[in-house]
């Protein structure tokens, strides 16, 4: 039996892999996408606990600005995967907030209620803050060559109140940043104009509705889609990347293999190694919370907050080998979404940076305890910010970074991948590209149209070359 020949391998089933597939499918490209699990959609996908869907990763889907702006990425996507808007189902959030000891700001989708916000919180900064997102409009972060550069000197240089600089960090850095305790300036742009100049939304349903869009116009496309396919290894010769050999013995091959899996996984699979400076750092907790009211009905309105217990916002792992920090984190009011009908119950998501190496020395008993224990006090130290979830409970759950580990392959559990973004997608290995977040573009929409982009630049351009 001959071995099966594709014109592209997409590793995983994520967001990014599914996206890539999809724009390979278009174009009549013979094409597989390989995931190790029964579910799709990788650290964003879902699971039932007591009768209910619970979500993973999605909080928001960013970049919802007003179907008559075509320039915005969400827009841009769309055309390229040739997917109706309307079959998204988006439901926009009644509005966000950053809460710090000395100020809170507020934002909705769209740029008027930041700047009030910002002008009302830090009335001397209205010049100053206007030049900002002046710069951050007219910025390009997606021209060849740009150097890295951090968004600390950025916004020191610009004269920004220390504390608003903070807070525009917080919610950038929490949406998409790899680097500890900052973030590159031009992710800092995106992130920006993502967040802040067009909004959050959530698909009715969460994220199966926008997993079960993509799936479904793959295969209508014939698309192939494999899952509990794991990939064991990477197969090269000295013309670089030719096949794949899945768990189960069998070899797939092709010239063209573009991975989701993170670039140090990546790398792993094909017998390299990537340098310790670019590791995988950050990981996270995140507990779960159903109460028997939504959040509305205790008085909280905003969709997600993002807080920090200090005006010195620091973004990274525990101090002191903990198992979790309490500095700063991250909550989402999924019932603050706009919806059809009223919802019943609350759903609160509670999201603080872990110490992964600490959550794997754990034996079971000790992990299972200390899930519980982090719940309740990450719930306690939230409870400054957010209606205590606590006494209002029918249900609870958490996710770790051994979570993570085991149902994406993570390196250390971690969520956005290396600090060190390989923004052509090249890994140093022909025939071997990674899409997705070690790619480098951030946020949900970026990670599909980073299998876009690097679909139509390694696979379809080549080809046609």
């Amino acid at each position: 039996m001959s071995t099966p020949r594709y014109d592209a391998i997409v590793l995983g089933a994520g967001f990014s892999g599914l996206a890539a597939g999809i724009r390979l499918a278009q174009f009549d490209r013979k094409v597989v996408v390989l995931e190790r699990h029964a579910l799709v959609g990788g650290l964003n996908s879902y699971y039932k606990r007591a009768g209910r869907r619970f979500d993973t990763g999605l909080h928001a889907l960013t970049n919802v600005a007003l179907r008559s702006e075509k320039a915005t990425p969400l827009a841009r996507l769309l055309r390229q995967l040739r997917i109706d808007r309307d079959v998204l189902e988006l439901r926009e959030q009644s509005f966000s907030e950053i809460v710090f000891p000395s100020a809170r700001l507020e934002f909705g989708n769209g740029f008027t209620r930041l700047s009030e916000s910002v002008e009302r919180a830090f009335p001397a900064e209205r010049d100053r803050f206007a030049r900002l997102v002046a710069d951050v409009r007219a910025f390009d972060p997606f021209a060849p060559d740009l150097a890295d550069r951090s968004s600390r000197v950025e916004l020191r240089e610009r004269g920004l109140d220390p504390i608003l600089a903070d807070m525009l960090l917080c919610a950038a850095c929490w949406y998409g940043s790899a680097e500890v305790d900052d973030v590159d300036w031009r992710d800092f742009v995106v992130l920006f104009r993502s967040i802040f100049l067009e909004g959050f939304a959530r698909p009715a349903g969460g994220v199966k509705t926008l997993l079960d869009v993509l799936v479904k116009r793959y295969r209508e496309l014939g698309g192939e889609l494999r899952t509990k396919s794991g990939v064991q290894r990477i197969l090269r010769d000295e013309r670089g990347a030719r096949a794949v050999v899945l768990d189960d013995g069998t070899v797939l091959e092709s010239d063209c293999i573009l991975s989701s899996a993170g670039l140090a996984e990546t790398l792993a699979l094909a017998g390299g190694t990537l340098d310790e400076r670019a590791a995988p750092r950050l990981s996270f907790f995140e507990t779960s919370w159903i109460t028997r009211e939504p959040q509305r009905a205790v008085g909280h309105e905003a969709t997600i907050t993002f807080f920090s217990r200090a005006d010195r916002f620091r973004y990274g792992p525990p101090r002191s080998g903990e198992l979790v920090s309490l500095e700063n984190g991250v909550v989402c009011c999924t019932d603050n979404y706009a919806s059809d009908a009223p919802p019943d119950e609350g759903l609160l998501r509670i999201t603080v940076p872990a110490n992964p190496r600490a959550w794997f020395q754990l034996d079971e008993d000790a992990y299972v305890a200390a899930k519980a224990r982090c719940s309740d006090t990450i719930a306690a130290a939230a409870a400054a910010i957010v209606p205590d979830p606590r006494p209002r409970a029918v249900f609870t759950d958490a996710f770790t970074p051994r979570t993570i580990r085991k149902y994406t392959g993570h390196v250390d559990g971690a969520v956005y991948g290396s600090p060190a973004k390989r923004r052509d997608g090249r890994t140093g290995i022909e025939n071997l590209f990674v899409i997705g977040t070690d790619q480098g573009l951030v946020g949900i929409v970026g990670t599909m149209l980073s299998g876009v982009l690097m679909a139509n630049q390694h696979a379809l351009a080549a080809r046609s070359a």
